[in-house]
């Protein structure tokens, strides 16, 4: 799966990223990072051979470096705190006189030959002499300037904490940061965070108080070759990703759909490091943009004449701190396990422990890879329950590269409002008219616009209103439910017997994966012992009852974590509300009350996988949205009893040896009584698309203009309704669909039934939302019933 188990890179610090990886002097060299350590910590530089040797520099004095440049007239990598020549020599510049957490390395706007400017992410600046490696302290890290107690890291020099992003051109500075200091920060996404700032040299003038995080232009790595050229930068708010470009001195600003938002969170820790970067060559640009859990084709050529071209490629799972083409491969640098898991705690987990280590692995793939692991299925807003003005006109919003568009609008203002949509059809900034529509106060209606072309909408306000705009975005699905052949021997859940087993990564830099084996049953679970397994991938059988113990204790299934109804799986979130959904084959009742299959775990750091009844699903952090913004991954039949993260692969037990012959996904121990199988994460894509069925009312007896629980509606194909009236009346049933997760919910179609009667539906494909409910305009028994095939 494009794991090297022997490259792992582990640190004893709470979180173990990788923060840089760039091909060099013939060798891939990778720094890692820990969480908040600006003075330095157990991380390493590494240097990997073409013969995937690798190499711990002893050079290496850690901190929390993700700065990376190649500079050209010198012919040296700057990386961390590291410069390395062509030949692979190493000079590191001493972090008491440069403290801080590296983000973002320019090249100066005066002397660009010979120097070259460093940002931390506590806003401290030096100005590096690219040959001596001689400091000059521009502005003093934060951490230097902390008062004594104080919980907050904030430089007093510009608004936001957390930088990232770092890069000059046009005779500026550009510096992005993408978090919020606060206990607000940590809980409520959609406070005001983060900014994007410029500095020519006399002052830093605040151009956006947004989440910023990447910043770049065409030279990329190396720093843009002409002083004209473009800068870009990345960022996000609660409505969707951003994109900036500041041109001919200019700034303008665009928005695009997200494809995950396990990514959001006000303090902006769950964002590790969104880049820009060419992966093709001089002759063929290619160049990758990752921003929000989607891989994006980014032309090159992106600037205020031209902005046509933007594309999604696929979404992916793991979190990806930098990448590089190296030997014909795209090389991901992950940030995979973290021992803290920082804020990332919910009942569903139980009170599992985190990993014994913190750690992270490179993942290499095919150079097609981008474009071939999730749907790009992705939402967002350009206004989103707040007052816009008369005759405003929203930023631009990215409108190519899907399918079926679908645009949700909500007036809950006290007027009637006129909208009117305007389509850039080639990306050269000329607007013409697209549609308009009227809109009651306090009155909500669905647009289709999946036949309209062009690169970019925007939409303009006729009076003063509170209005909520949000585009949800859909591809067919290529999928089938037929899963891959790499998953075969994992056991199926109808399977009367499996070999499980309960996963631990060990401390104490062991680097070793802990496993309780066992025999699973549907009478029971039986212990068969206690084995280890080291980057070989061979379980071995080991007499350690301290570890065991630990692990029976802290590494147990939590029991009734979901409440299964007869329509849905439930799930009561840490403020109380209900979340449900699909069911999927009844025998995971019984395997879910048996504790036989692990629901919740953290597999990358700072989000969840969620094995809810057959299903994967990605599921962000509470600070991040939580079960409102849950996306199912996969479905699948099989009884997985456990999965944790290891050396970057995803590992889970629940094999059936007889059907796991030649797959070398599975290993086993030479007795036969441990068996795991082992791959990555964004491997789970090919189990199969998303199916399940279920509704949130089941002969319920419904009270009139009460509404129903929320029923998850993102994610399927193929989708059908079927609504039966058990009441000897006539009833009116209202579908309403929240197109976001953002409990902004907009009347969809209203169906009459007759007493008795059933009504079968098919759900246009062009309908797109997150989560559905229903409610009656009578007392009345009724059965609301998705079938997502």
């Amino acid at each position: 799966s494009g794991i090297y188990p022997a490259l792992a890179s582990f640190n004893g610090e709470g979180e173990c990223g990788t923060g840089a990886v760039v091909n060099w002097a013939g060798k891939l060299w990778m720094i890692s990072y820990g969480p908040h350590l600006p003075f330095g910590s157990t991380d390493k530089l590494y240097e990997v051979s073409p013969q995937l040797k690798q190499t711990i520099r002893p050079e290496s004095i850690g901190g929390t470096p993700a700065n990376r440049m190649i500079h050209k007239e010198s012919k040296q990598l700057f990386i961390g705190h590291y410069a390395i020549d062509s030949e692979g020599k190493v000079r590191v510049i001493p972090i008491s006189i440069m403290p801080g957490r590296l983000t973002g390395i320019a090249r100066s706007t005066t002397n660009p030959e010979n120097k070259v400017v460093f940002a931390t992410m506590e806003e401290g600046f030096y100005e590096v002499d690219v040959h001596s490696l001689e400091v000059k302290t521009l502005y003093k890290d934060g951490n230097q300037q902390r008062k004594e107690g104080a919980r907050s890291y904030e430089s007093d020099l510009m608004l936001g904490v957390h930088g990232k992003g770092f890069y000059s051109s046009q005779g500026v500075y550009v510096y992005s940061n993408n978090g919020e200091q606060g206990e607000e920060a940590r809980v409520n996404p959609r406070i005001q965070a983060g900014s994007l700032y410029e500095y020519d040299g006399t002052q830093w003038k605040l151009i956006r108080r947004n989440q910023f995080t990447e910043v770049t232009g065409p030279g990329g790595i190396e720093g843009n070759k002409k002083t004209t050229d473009p800068i870009w930068a990345t960022g996000w708010d609660y409505k969707s990703v951003l994109l900036a470009l500041r041109d001919n001195g200019q700034w303008s600003f665009y928005r695009l759909p997200k494809a995950s938002n396990s990514y959001d969170g006000a303090h902006g820790w769950n964002t590790e490091w969104p880049r820009i970067r060419n992966v093709g060559n001089t002759e063929q640009p290619n160049y990758l943009m990752t921003m929000h859990g989607m891989f994006w084709h980014f032309p090159e050529n992106f600037s205020s004449e031209h902005t046509a071209g933007l594309r999604p490629r696929s979404s992916y799972l793991k979190v990806i701190g930098d990448f590089t083409r190296w030997n014909d491969r795209l090389v991901f640098g992950c940030d995979d396990a973290a021992k803290s898991e920082f804020l990332n705690k919910r009942k569903a987990k139980g009170g599992i422990g985190g990993p014994g280590q913190s750690q992270s692995n490179l993942w290499f793939t095919s150079l097609q890879m981008p474009d071939q692991l999730g749907s790009t299925n992705s939402d967002g807003a350009v206004w989103l329950k707040e007052q816009v003005k008369a005759a405003e006109v929203s930023e631009p919003y990215l409108f190519a590269g899907w399918n079926n568009k679908t645009v949700w609008i909500k007036n809950l203002g006290e007027q009637a409002t006129r909208l009117e949509f305007e389509v850039d059809a080639r990306g050269n900034n000329h607007w013409s008219p697209l549609q308009s529509v009227q809109i009651a106060s306090q009155e909500s209606m669905l647009l289709y616009l999946s036949s309209s072309r062009g690169e970019w909408v925007r939409v303009r306000n006729s009076k003063a209103s509170a209005l909520s705009v949000s585009f949800v975005y859909h591809n067919p699905e290529k999928r089938t439910t037929v899963f891959s052949p790499m998953f075969k021997g994992l056991a199926a859940a109808t399977a009367k017997e499996s070999i499980g087993g309960l996963l631990y990564s060990l401390g104490n830099d062991q680097k070793k994966l802990g496993i309780i084996a066992s025999i699973n049953r549907a009478d029971g679970t039986v212990e068969k012992g206690y084995y280890e397994m080291d980057e070989k991938m061979k379980p071995v059988p080991v007499s350690n009852d301290s570890i065991s113990t630990y692990m029976r204790e802290k590494m147990a299934i939590p029991t009734q974590v979901v409440l299964q109804t007869e329509g849905a799986y439930k799930v009561i979130d840490e403020t109380g509300k209900a979340w449900c959904l699909p069911l999927g084959l009844t025998v995971y009742k019984d395997l879910m009350k048996a504790n036989q299959v692990r629901i919740c775990r953290e597999v990358v750091t700072e989000r969840d996988l969620f094995n809810c009844g057959g299903t994967f699903y990605e599921l962000p952090a509470e600070n991040a949205g939580g079960y409102a913004k849950i996306k199912p991954i996969s479905s699948h039949q099989f009884s997985i009893n456990d999965y944790t993260s290891y050396r970057g692969m995803l590992v889970m037990t629940g094999i059936d040896l007889k059907a796991a012959t030649q797959n070398r996904q599975i290993v086993v121990s030479d007795d036969q009584q441990c068996a795991v199988w082992a791959g990555v994460v964004d491997d789970l894509w090919k189990l199969g698309k998303p199916t399940g069925h279920g509704g949130p009312w089941v002969k319920a007896a419904v009270v009139a203009n009460q509404v129903s629980d929320a029923y998850l509606f993102t994610g399927y194909d193929k989708r059908e309704l079927v609504i039966t009236q058990h009441s000897d009346q006539a009833v009116r049933v209202t579908m309403e669909i929240d197109p976001l997760g953002e409990n902004d919910w907009v009347k969809y179609k209203t169906f009459t039934l007759q007493p008795l009667q059933t009504l079968h539906y098919t759900i246009p494909s062009s309908v797109q939302g997150r989560w559905v409910r229903f409610v009656s305009d009578k007392n009345s028994t009724l059965t609301t019933w998705l079938n997502y095939h």
